[in-house]
């Protein structure tokens, strides 16, 4: 006779202070079959901390590796073992590694739960004194310039609170470019070491926070960026927006281009009018 098929337990784990563990967690810790891990040097230290031992085998799961050790998770799985998934800090799957495992374990009907505890997301959303009746959550910005403007740009008209991760050495570039594409008094916060020792949360305009971010930052960094106000079509402030993103360096026809599709008005009109504006 088959075994019955085990359970995928997703789990986070603190964002820095490990007082945030939830009692769950150091039972799972203690008692699952496999700890799938994105770093087993992370997870044994946080289950040191927390005063358990790993009971089961730690195996790594991080993002280079996630397609190569799925099928030996499945198996466990099908054989009736808990396999417990962890990630550095918050929730799995969550800009983490995770949802190639639970989109997995969907398509054969075995079971996955959840051990809710921290999250970077909801956390820095609740600090940043930003709406937070709605919001949506981009992950992190593309890396290269142009893709992140393109990135960016779709956030124009977005009137919902977003909330993103960013690196900190690109945040000043983000920033910066955000303040040409979205409008320097576009409000925002940007919050650094979450729960831990330095936790930092900044608010402000994103041109007050792109002059600050200029100096450079460290830390693990979450961006929570106002929804837009009501879009304008008045043609003198859809002509300061040209010119706000050609200052930043973008090709007057591109400037053009981008806000004429956000403002749902005629390219050549647009045109016509910072020409004109311009005398």
């Amino acid at each position: 006779m088959d075994p019955a098929p085990g359970t995928l337990v997703l789990a986070a784990t603190p964002l820095g202070d490990a007082r945030d563990a939830s009692s769950r967690l150091v039972d799972a810790l203690g008692s699952a079959d496999v700890v799938a891990a994105e770093d087993t040097r992370r997870v044994r230290a946080l289950a040191a901390s927390l005063g358990v031992t790993p009971a089961g085998r730690v195996v790594s799961y991080y993002e280079a590796v996630e397609a190569a050790r799925t099928p030996a998770l499945l198996d466990a799985l099908r054989e009736g073992r808990t396999v417990l998934l962890v990630t550095d800090a918050g929730m799995p799957s969550v800009s983490d590694p995770g949802y190639r495992l639970v989109t997995a374990c969907v398509a054969e009907h075995l079971a996955v739960t959840c051990l809710p505890g921290p999250s970077a997301v909801t956390t820095a959303l609740a600090v940043s004194g930003l709406p937070s009746d709605r919001f949506c959550f981009e992950g992190f910005p593309p890396r290269k310039s142009g893709e992140r403007r393109r990135w960016l740009g779709r956030l124009v008209a977005e009137e919902r609170t977003c909330v993103f991760f960013e690196a900190p050495h690109r945040l000043a570039d983000t920033l910066a470019e955000a303040v040409q594409v979205l409008g320097g008094e576009r409000p925002a916060a940007v919050c650094r070491e979450l729960t831990k020792t330095y936790e930092e949360v900044r608010r402000g305009t994103l041109a007050e926070l792109a002059s600050w971010a200029a100096g450079g930052v460290r830390g693990e960094i979450s961006v929570v960026l106002g929804g837009a106000a009501e879009t304008s079509t008045d043609p003198a402030e859809l002509v300061a927006r040209v010119e706000e993103r050609a200052a930043g360096g973008l090709r007057l026809k591109d400037a053009v281009a981008e806000v004429a599709e956000l403002a749902g008005v005629r390219k050549k009109d647009l045109y016509n009018a910072v020409l004109e504006a311009r005398g």
